[in-house]
Order: structure tokens, then sequence, then C-alpha cells
């Protein structure tokens, strides 16, 4: 929600903050980088101190950072407190080590896919919500929204979210001396690099669609808000096909078939685009299938980037998040800078399809993996 839902108020933002729309965009950018580099951190410091205490104090400190933006006077200290805004990293991070503390690799690919389904209703409401908190009462009021959930998180938090981590006897230095051990596995850069990259897809639709929607097809902030959130629909598919065929098929065939997925439906738009029949109704709808694979790939990729070394489950999750938010920053920049009214949606197009190439070649180096140790 905090990553999309006041995206369709960035063009009166741009007006509000009298400064470019490129840089107004660098809020998801930015948003997007702290939010790799954090996640770094958070894994490591709840395996040594806990998941219930980092998730308390880092919702706490996001609901100051959005104060920040409420109030801030001018474009620069806005993107200032946004990437602070980035500290609430930590519910995406310890959620998904808190379900691994409790299942195993199956299992918990398919409680990751029905917690995220739920999840998925999220994006699908909050773009066309904020439209119209934008065009009622303007974009701050948005930035109130966050800061009300928050509150409302933390209470949960506090009163329902117990302890899952194991003590630790390491050291904080200690454990982040661990990351060496996933980064020598071929297996989890396997299922890192899909997630990453089948998620990078969206995440350059994330810094480019709002200008396509709104340069190219002309929409109200309403009407891009409704149309923002199709890759929600199939999202919410694949995270419920996910959750319940995990565990009969396995998470390999789960993560090649989204990622398949994923590659269709950016392949089908830029070539409708290209045939001259590019329309807002094909652009959008398309991005279902964006959604259906990041769906499949990514609770089953997290579920086996952090069976690779389950005793540092929120180390591989918070590091494979960075890898994964890192990439969606760097392409949803890439995004914001090609796109002009002259290109059209063609350099979004062009980017989410190569990144849909990418997903699939990871993918399959995993299954070279893991056919070279059935031989051994």
């Amino acid at each position: 929600m905090v990553m999309n839902m006041f995206l369709p108020s960035l063009p009166n933002m741009t007006v509000y903050f009298e400064t470019e729309y490129w840089l107004m965009q660098l809020s998801v950018a930015l948003y997007l980088a702290v939010s790799a580099i954090m996640q770094t951190m958070i894994g490591p410091i709840s395996d040594n101190i806990g998941r219930r205490k980092v998730l308390l104090g880092g919702i706490a400190l996001f609901m100051l950072a959005t104060l920040g933006c409420i109030f801030a006077p001018n474009a620069e200290i806005f993107l200032f407190f946004r990437m602070c805004q980035a500290v609430v990293a930590v519910a995406m991070v310890l959620s998904r080590a808190i379900i691994r503390d409790l299942y195993d690799q199956d299992q918990s690919a398919s409680m990751i896919g029905y917690v995220t389904m739920g999840m998925a209703v999220v994006p699908m409401v909050s773009p066309w919500l904020g439209g119209i908190f934008e065009e009622s009462m303007g974009w701050k009021s948005v930035f109130w929204f966050f800061f009300a959930v928050g509150g409302l998180l933390l209470w949960l938090v506090y009163k329902d979210v117990g302890e899952t981590a194991r003590p630790s006897s390491k050291s904080l230095i200690g454990q982040f001396r661990e990351y060496p051990e996933l980064l020598r596995s071929p297996r989890f850069w396997g299922y890192s690099l899909a997630a990453a990259f089948c998620s990078g897809s969206f995440f350059a639709y994330l810094g480019g669609a709002p200008f396509v929607g709104t340069e190219v097809f002309g929409m109200t902030p309403s009407q891009l808000g409704f149309f923002f959130g199709a890759p929600a629909i199939g999202y919410f598919v694949g995270n419920g096909l996910s959750g319940r065929f995990a565990t009969t098929f396995g998470v390999n065939r789960m993560v090649l078939w989204g990622c398949i997925a994923n590659l269709t439906g950016t392949g089908l738009s830029l070539v409708i685009f290209l045939s001259g029949l590019g329309s807002a109704i094909t652009f959008f709808g398309m991005m279902t299938f964006v959604g259906l694979g990041n769906g499949l790939v990514i609770p089953n990729a997290t579920a086996g980037m952090l069976s690779v070394r389950p005793h540092l489950a929120g180390t591989a999750s918070g590091l494979g998040g960075a890898i994964m938010i890192g990439g969606g920053a760097a392409l949803s920049a890439l995004a914001g800078l090609l796109l002009t009214p002259k290109t059209g949606a063609y350099p979004l197009l062009l980017i989410m399809f190569a990144t849909g190439i990418c997903a699939m070649a990871a993918i399959a180096a995993v299954y070279r993996r893991e056919r070279r140790l059935q031989l051994v």
C-alpha cells in the first residue's frame, strides 16, 4: 500500500511542490532503494534479537516518517522522509521469516501464498482509493491514511505477534558474517534472481505506468487508480494457486510457471503495441499476467531461498528481499527516465519483457543445479 497508493497523486504532487515529474517519480525509486538496503540489515538483526522487537520499532519509525512527508515544505524534504518510510520493510521481511520459522519449505510456500493472496487485495483497491482521496481531499490525505493504518498495525503487532525466532548464541556481528554462506549458494542466487527479475517487471510498471496512463492515454487520477490495480487481480489469483498447489507440485514448478505467465503478459502487450492496436484496455489488461506471474513466483521463490539455509531464514529473507527490491528500484527509475511523450509506452514494455527473459534464465539455473546435486 505504501508503495502504490499515492501514485495517482504524482502529477498533482509535482505541481504542488513546483518541480518536475521525474523528481517526484524518484519517490518510488528512492523508497525501493532504501528498502533494499534496510532489508540486508533487518534479517540479521531479527535473527539476533528477535522478530517482535524489530517489527514494533520499525512500524513506529514509519509513522514518524509519514508525518515528515505530510509536513514537508519542499520536494527534497519530502523525498528524504519518503526514503525514511522504507523502514516499514520490516513488515515484509519479517512476515516471511516468521512463516518460515513455523513451517517447512513446501508448507511455507503454501502459507506465504495464502498470506500474500490476502495482501493482494490491497494493491487492487489502494490505487483506486488513492485516486479518490487525491480528487476529493488532496494528496496529503493519502499520507494521513498511511499514518492511521500504521497505528493500527502497531497495535496489532503489540497485541498479537509472539516471538518465533530461536534464540541465537551469535553476536550481531556474527550474524552479519553469515552472509557469505548464503552468497556461495547457487540455489539461493537462482531463487533470488528469479524473484528479482519477475518482480522487476512489476516495479518497472510502478515507475512507468502513471506516466503512460496520464500522458499517453490521458487518464484522470481516479481513472488511473482504477486501471492501475490490474496486476493485483492476477497477483491475487497467483497467490491463491500458490497456496493451493505449492505442496502438490513443489516450489520449482510453481516458479517456472510464474515466469512463463509474466513473460507472456509483457510479450503480448509489446506485440499489440507494435501492431498499432495498443490501448489503455490492452496495456493494463495484459498486466494481469504480470501480476499472475508474480503471485506464482514470489511466494515459492521466497520459500526456496529461505530453505537453502533454514537456520538463516531471517538473513535470507532480508538479503533476498534486498536483491529483489534493489533491482526493482533501478528498473523503476530507468522506466521513469526513458519514458517521454515521444516514446509512448515502448521503453516500459521493452524493460518488462527483458526482465521476464532474465527470470526464466534464473529458474532454469536452479533446475540445472538441482540436477547436478542429484547426480552427486
